[in-house]
């Protein structure tokens, strides 16, 4: 009984563990997922370490999967959002739906149920666009490329414009199949991204401290 006692004064005494730093899901695609070359070449691992050199005390999980469609990254989403409880969400998706040239609708309506779930979740959500090569028709290319800024306006989240610009149509920032970005294009989708991720990340610093132990997130 004395034991037990004393182990739970022990208990009582000790400081409660501090909160982890919050998590950037970043649910994505080949494009995220370093397709082709080591994993920590990638942008999302060079976020990782932009963030440590920023002083934003987060840490990032790359959910991104080569081939994901929207409805594949739809039906894990629910499993993600438990599992990691992101403060922020980064969606970049589509690209595998428009070169099968999936129902427009399906697509813009599998993105809004990501974007709805996550911001249920308490998460910010940041929404990459995305492109699709002109042989594909003006009439499906056009309504693609607008679905991806409707998405963010009708949902009020950031919107992120095509992560390759500036990349896809430099030479040797492709790997040979033309298709997904080379280790030398990395950073620069970094710097795509960096400009429209940050006002986020300082938006939140801002915000009044929760503890997300408590709120039941």
């Amino acid at each position: 009984m004395r034991t037990l006692l004393l182990f739970s004064l022990i208990l009582l005494a000790s400081p409660l563990p501090a909160n982890p730093a919050p998590t950037i899901l970043v649910l994505g695609d080949s494009l995220s997922a370093a397709y082709g070359m080591d994993l920590e070449q990638g942008w999302v691992e060079l976020l990782g370490v932009r963030l440590g050199q920023q002083g934003y005390p987060y840490r990032v999980v790359n959910s991104s999967i080569s081939g994901d469609t929207t409805s594949s990254a739809l039906v894990r989403l629910e499993r993600e959002l438990d599992r990691h409880r992101p403060a922020i969400v980064l969606v970049a998706l589509g690209g595998n739906d428009g070169l099968r040239s999936l129902p427009l609708e399906s697509v813009s309506s599998n993105l809004s149920q990501i974007i709805e779930r996550a911001l249920a979740s308490g998460a910010d959500v940041a929404l990459a666009a995305m492109r699709l090569p002109p042989n594909y028709g003006p009439l499906y290319v056009d309504a693609f490329e607008a679905l991806f800024g409707a998405l963010a306006r009708r949902h009020a989240v950031t919107l992120i414009p095509f992560l390759l610009d500036g990349v896809a149509t430099v030479p040797g920032m492709m790997q040979d199949d033309g298709v997904h970005p080379a280790a030398e294009a990395q950073p620069l989708i970094l710097d795509n991204v960096w400009p429209y991720l940050e006002p986020v990340l300082q938006r939140r610093a801002q915000a009044p401290r929760t503890n997300t132990s408590l709120s039941g997130r």
